[in-house]
């Protein structure tokens, strides 16, 4: 597996990332410890995890419980130097997990820092993200009827100085690495930047965005900056969510899967997501390819740095997902694709 930059921050991670959501909800810690270490002997040392995980549905009573079993494979291995983790603070709604609703705040982000070390028992967390921008997103289905004309551009400029005096800080006492946002716009993310340059602050690396052959607001203004800010794609849900496995088509719901227990999943079933999907799984099978194999491996064709974030509920999930990791796709396979992509543009 190869290593990449990420974005500025002086250290390089694996190409894909393995995602860690559901570990302690769908997946128990015994199985999730085994995913760790098949994921290190495929080259791949870097992991994702957040302080409101596990999902599916997200509890607060649950909270934390990713970062621990995380935490727990690190003290009972010992092998923590060989992976590098990034985990988020939860976003402004709170998910329940603050309170009053609180997300981050310059009160209670060196707690969230904190705790999440504890949990993790590690020293310092190589890459920290907040959620969600707390002025709001567009993501996750919310493009159809996004509208920023609420936003204050000095109450924003403000909170980031404020968030990036935090953070700084806590990067000089060695807790923090870098610093990346979840679910940002392209003019968030270049405030970030320029606000760091103006502050002293750490600058931004990476956005973690939803990406995939279905899901594709990446690839337009945010490109052109990834490209020219050297700001790292770790791009969720590349199989989005499953769809594109194949597993839902003809209404199937497997038992335990991710549509059985959200069927909607987040607005990803729509009119268009079965003929989508069943698009690029037959494309997948002209060319003989497993359709999970090619959408990761088309995650790293594209024109700007950008890492996937793959997750697995079971080990035999992943143990398929693996196998994909040296694939390549021909220029007859990505013409196809594109195609197929004009044919079924952002069916959800």
């Amino acid at each position: 597996m190869k290593q990449i930059p990420l974005g500025r921050a002086g250290f390089t991670v694996s190409e894909w990332c393995l995602g860690t959501m559901t570990f302690a909800g769908q997946t128990p810690e015994a199985d999730a410890h085994r995913q760790i270490e098949m994921s290190l002997d495929a080259g791949i040392d870097f992991l994702d995890t957040a302080e409101m995980y596990p999902v599916n549905p997200v509890r607060p009573e649950t909270a934390g419980n990713s970062e621990t079993v995380i935490g727990n494979w690190i003290e009972k291995t010992g092998r923590g130097a060989e992976i590098k983790v990034a985990t988020k603070a939860v976003g402004p709604n709170g998910m329940g997990l603050r309170e009053n609703g609180k997300g981050y705040t310059t009160e209670n982000l060196r707690g969230a820092v904190e705790d999440s070390l504890r949990r993790l028992r590690r020293d310092v967390i190589d890459l920290y993200q907040l959620h969600w921008p707390v002025r709001g997103s567009y993501m996750f289905r919310q493009n159809w009827t996004y509208d920023p004309a609420g936003q204050s551009r000095q109450e924003t400029l403000d909170h980031m100085d404020s968030i990036l005096g935090v953070l700084k800080d806590l990067v000089a006492e060695g807790k923090i690495r870098a610093f990346g946002m979840s679910n940002e716009t392209c003019w968030g993310t270049t405030r970030w930047i320029d606000r760091a340059e103006a502050t002293g602050g750490p600058r931004l690396v990476s956005v973690q965005n939803e990406y995939s052959l279905m899901c594709r607001l990446y690839d337009t203004d945010m490109a052109e900056m990834a490209v020219n800010e050297d700001v790292l794609l770790l791009s969720f849900s590349p199989l989005a969510a499953g769809i594109l496995t194949g597993k839902y088509l003809d209404g199937t719901v497997p038992e335990g899967s991710r549509r059985s227990l959200v069927p909607e999943m987040g607005g990803r079933v729509t009119a268009r997501s079965e003929g989508t999907a069943r698009a690029y799984v037959d494309l997948a099978e002209r060319h003989g390819l497993s359709p999970v194999h090619m959408a990761m491996a088309w995650q790293t064709t594209r024109p700007f740095p950008v890492c996937p974030i793959f997750g697995a509920t079971n080990v035999t999930q992943l143990e398929h997902i693996l196998e994909g990791k040296d694939v390549t796709l021909s220029d007859e396979v990505l013409s196809d694709i594109v195609e197929t992509h004009k044919a079924h543009p952002m069916p959800y």
